[in-house]
Formats: C-alpha cells, structure tokens, sequence
C-alpha cells in the first residue's frame, strides 16, 4: 500500500512540473523577451527604375497594298528579301487595263475630230456674219438713196443679228470640244495610271518582313486596299514598343536610358533610351497604360521583328546616400498593429516595382529599456529593395528592426493555452 501511494504521489508532482513548465512557456515565456530582426543602414549608390515588357518592331514597316482589282500574275520577291525603292516585286494581269487604256485613247481622239469640226463651223460662221455685214452696209446705203424700200433694209438687220448669234453658238460649241478634249485626255492619264498600277513597286529600300499573296490570288481593291506585303526600312535600328502603368509613366521623359533582354539571348543585354511617351491612352479592362517606344540598335541584325523585351528604364539614380531596406520601412511592433491598423502602403514597400517618389516612414530601433523605439524619417527613391533615407536620426551603420524572429512570430499568432 505505502508503495503504491509513492507512486501515486510521484506521479501527481511529475503532472504538477509539467503544467507549471507549459503555463510558464505560454503565459510568460513568449512575451518577456521577443526577439528581432536587423538590418544595417548602408550608404552607397541607388537606382529606381521602371520594369515591363514590350515588343520589337522596325521604326519604319511600309504596308503594300494594291489600289486595283486583278489576278496576281507573278510575285517577284519573297520573305526576307532586299528590296530597293521602285523595284518590281509583283505583277497584276493588266490586259484589262490595257484595253482601258486604248478605249481611252480611241475617245480622245473622237474628241479632238469633233474639235476640228466645230473649228470649221467657226469659220463658216464667221464668213456668214461677215457676208451679212456687207450685205446690211450695202443696203443701208441704198436705202439712203431711195433705191430700195426699208423692208429690204430690216430684213439685211435680221440676217446680220442670226449670224452673229449663229457665231456665238458655233464659238460655245467649240469651247464644249476643247473641253471635252481635255477630259478625255485626262480620262487616258487614269487609265495609263491604272495600268503602271498594275505592277507593284517597292516604295523603300528594305526587307521584305511579311507577305500575304500567292501568283494566282485575285486581289479585290474596293473599300480598303488590301495588304501584299509588309517592308521594313533598316532592321539595323528597331524600337521597343511597352506598354507602362499610369502610375509610372509620370517619371519617364524622352532620353532615360533603358536596357532590355530577349527571350532568344537570355544572356546578353541591350541598351537603348527612351524616344516617346505617347499621349494616347490604352484602357483594356479598366487599367490605363500609355505606349512608351525605346530605341534598339541593332547592328549585328540578331534582333527580329515580333521578339518579346524585358525592358528596364532608369528613371532615378544616385551615386552615395544612406539607404535601408524596404523591410525596415514596412515593420510595426506587435503592440502598434493591434492598436491602429496602417492607413495605406508605407514608403518603401515597394510592390517588386522600384519606385521614385519622395514621402515619410518610420523606422524602429531597439532602445536602452530592450523595447522598440520609433525614428521619423523622410524617404526618397527606391530600388525594390531598398529606399534612400533623406532625413532622419539615422547614420550609416545603425541597426534597425526589420521583423521578428520565427520563434517570436509563432508565439504572437498562436494564442496561450487554457488548463
């Protein structure tokens, strides 16, 4: 019996050491001394840029078209061809172009015939109205005398005033040819017009990047001439064509410099620099972006039309400052994040973009008494790591808290237990 009682006690003191070790972890281990974690304010150079994607495109690409209807009768070039400006490159079958053309012909000279009829009018017309004028002269003055009745006189007037009117149609109808004429010359220009159409010229020196016909395709030209071929002036200089955010395109000017790197040499980088922001707005699901376009020299010609670019553009840069990490900017203390949550994104926290604008944060340092202790400070650009610190009771190599250690985060999430 006495044995037994032992061991009843011995085990009602080993329950009793245990529940008084686990209130202790719970109820006073994690709260008396947290641990943290530092980082170091450093000095040295920071960058802020802005980071998308983009795509390569040549500065000049010439979409050729055909103003005419036809059947492409011969293509001369094909894809990456050089062409120079006014080389050949397709044909449409112009025989009905040239039947055009020689009906064109065939008018104008029915119209200049018609000239040269109405030329003749003209002068009978005018013999007439002098015929009429002698006439009327002579029997004016016969009248005069007496020798002939002034019936025969108003009758000479009446024959002078229809051939002068006579002149005047004949004159409006010669006006009418001549004019005639003209139109029908310059109906033969369209149609001679048409016809040069119908071969297909290049209109710059380039390289063919895109064709869309085959010999034997009809080409219907009706409402909108429709695209043959595609030619790039000089792939040797190209342009980064991205898309940047609303919230960013306010720190891009023409003349920052840029980087940028394809998928097809992921290990070699290229540089370039801003050569327009455009105006124009791009709205695609309620998020507004502007066209940014970046130059992209391209000796070598290893560049292509189409390539995907992961384009950098440095939009800040500063050779020495005092800099901390965005961690530091983004910490509170457990005891100020129960009592007020944060009214928006603190500076520095960066969102993996690198931003430039200036604002205020706080930083936290551990004071004498063990506690965490606030320092105002006003920052200014970023690199998506770190922030420049441009006021503030801070100097290079003073450590600041940037988070809690795993330990100490564990014990702040996972409530105390009950017994």
């Amino acid at each position: 019996t006495n044995i037994i009682l032992q061991l009843i006690g011995a085990i009602l003191l080993a329950v009793l050491l245990g529940g008084s070790y686990v209130a202790y972890r719970f109820f006073v281990g994690p709260g008396a001394t947290p641990s943290y974690k530092f980082a170091t304010v450093e000095s040295g150079p920071i960058t802020a840029s802005v980071a998308a994607t983009g795509t390569l495109n040549p500065v000049v690409a010439v979409q050729v078209s055909s103003q005419i209807s036809g059947q492409i009768r011969e293509i001369f070039v094909d894809f990456n061809s050089t062409v120079t400006a006014g080389q050949l490159i397709a044909q449409i079958a112009p025989e009905t172009y040239e039947h055009r053309v020689r009906q064109a012909e065939a008018d104008l000279e029915a119209a200049r015939a018609t000239v040269a009829v109405q030329q003749a009018e003209l002068y009978r017309a005018k013999v007439n109205l002098a015929d009429a004028e002698r006439d009327y002269k002579r029997k004016q003055s016969l009248v005069e005398k007496n020798y002939i009745s002034s019936a025969e006189l108003d009758k000479a007037q009446t024959t002078l005033e229809a051939a002068k009117a006579q002149l005047r149609v004949v004159e409006a109808q010669a006006s009418n040819s001549a004019a005639l004429v003209r139109q029908r010359d310059a109906q033969l220009g369209q149609a001679k017009v048409d016809l040069g159409r119908t071969q297909l010229r290049a209109p710059v020196d380039g390289i063919v990047i895109k064709r869309s016909v085959e010999p034997g395709q009809t080409v219907a030209a009706s409402l909108q001439a429709p695209e043959m071929f595609v030619i790039a002036r000089n792939l040797s200089d190209m342009q980064v064509e991205t898309a940047i955010d609303e919230a960013d395109v306010g720190r891009l000017l023409a003349g920052q410099e840029a980087t940028f790197t394809v998928d097809a040499f992921p290990g070699k980088r290229f540089k370039g620099e801003v050569r327009q922001v455009r105006k124009a707005a791009q709205v695609v699901s309620n998020v507004v972006s502007y066209t940014v376009v970046i130059s992209a020299a391209n000796p070598d010609l290893i560049l292509l039309p189409g390539m995907t670019a992961n384009v950098r553009i440095v939009t800040a840069q500063k050779d020495k400052v005092l800099k901390v990490a965005n961690a530091a900017l983004r910490f509170r203390p457990p005891s100020t994040e129960e009592k007020s949550a944060p009214a928006g994104r603190q500076p520095g926290s960066g969102m993996g973009r690198a931003r430039s604008s200036a604002g205020s944060g706080k930083l936290w340092v551990l004071g004498a008494d063990g506690k965490p202790s606030v320092i105002e400070v006003k920052t200014g650009i970023n690199d998506g790591n770190q922030t420049e610190l441009v006021e503030g009771d801070v100097s290079e190599g003073r450590e600041v808290i940037v988070g809690m250690t795993a330990a100490a985060e564990k014990a702040k999430a996972t409530p105390p237990r009950m017994f």
